[in-house]
């Protein structure tokens, strides 16, 4: 099979790999229907995170089941499915308890740019849809595989409550999909952090109210001039920088609560700025298995469309123009189609 593979930064690869097989009896392999570049995967192609020997790379995936292991009855070749990328059985603990993406035999996929793809855990990761989507469903079903919920899990770690304030920090897929979120959980007021005014344009139609396109402590100065000098209810962090989980954090009402949920990178807090600050933090990575159903649901109804981030639709054989598109910003999310 043809797959994506990262030799060092800025060099993304399309190379033949051995196809996946089935390794245990709780494995599935999938045909994929589509795939995509994640704002995550930019953090190596960057140089910001070593990169190691050449892999395989991607997390987010929907697909056409080829083949289960014996102990996968949930789902059966021939149907289209969704999963998370991170990979659960779904009866642990921390599973029951809702919390998928600490399972405690977790695993986080990392093959997904690619033909055909082997999912750990299939049992308790894969949702199968009814019938096959139609093929203008699949991008906003892409999405929930990864953006889609983990801005939903933003929103949710904030206590986006109905009637509320939310500022969204971060205006790439995720961010944009925490603004479904904060809309679909009953936000009056949705306060959106971006420069880019397609991003902007995109954010409005999903529900934002206001933009901000200051950054650091005047984008913060501009939050508390929309609160009244208080602060926000409700603050999504997107982004996982030092400077966005700092304005994130200042733009927060005390009493309200921070969802941070960009990968964190060099981010330091204070305990003595925190414990002042009255203000609630959670994040981690997002439990979307937890909402796969629900968000499902609402994409096949016509809820929402978080399909809407993928501004760039390329082949597989592609994946290095998506990876620069999206590094030089000229576009949100590339969906890659093998």
């Amino acid at each position: 099979m043809r797959a994506a593979v990262i030799h060092a930064p800025g060099d993304v690869r399309l190379e033949n790999l051995d196809d996946p097989k089935i390794q245990r009896p709780t494995d599935a392999v999938i045909r994929t229907v589509a795939t995509c570049v994640c704002g995550s995967d930019l953090w190596p192609y960057r140089g910001l995170e070593p990169v190691g020997d050449p892999h395989p790379m991607g997390h987010e995936y929907v697909g056409v089941v080829e083949e289960v292991g014996s102990e996968v009855t949930n789902v059966a070749p021939g149907q289209f499915v969704i999963g998370s990328f991170a990979t659960s059985d779904n009866t642990c603990v921390n599973c029951r308890n809702g919390w998928q993406s600490s399972c405690l035999n977790r695993e986080f996929m990392s093959t997904c740019q690619a033909e055909s793809v082997r999912i750990p855990n299939a049992h308790g990761t894969l949702v199968a849809t009814d019938e096959h989507p139609d093929a203008e469903m699949v991008p906003s079903l892409l999405a929930v595989s990864d953006v889609m919920g983990t801005g939903w899990y933003a929103a949710l770690a904030a206590e986006v409550k109905p009637g509320s304030t939310a500022v969204v920090v971060g205006d790439g897929a995720v961010g944009l999909c925490g603004v479904i979120a904060a809309k679909e959980l009953g936000a009056e007021r949705i306060i959106a952090m971006s420069r880019h005014e397609s991003r902007q344009k995109l954010a409005l139609g999903f529900g934002a109210t206001d933009i901000v396109a200051e950054r650091g402590e005047e984008g913060v100065a501009r939050v508390k001039d929309l609160t009244g000098g208080i602060g926000a209810d409700s603050v999504l962090e997107c982004v996982g920088t030092a400077d966005s989980m700092r304005q994130a954090l200042h733009s927060t009402r005390p009493g309200g609560n921070v969802g941070f949920v960009g990968v964190p990178h060099e981010v330091a807090i204070g305990g003595e700025e925190l414990f002042f600050s009255h203000v609630g933090l959670r994040g981690g990575p997002a439990p979307v298995r937890r909402y796969l159903p629900d968000l499902i649901d609402r994409v096949l109804t016509g809820r929402i469309d978080p399909g809407k981030v993928f501004d760039l639709t390329l082949s597989l054989d592609q994946v290095a123009e998506g990876y620069r598109a999206m590094d030089e910003r000229r576009a949100v999310k590339a969906l890659l189609k093998p």
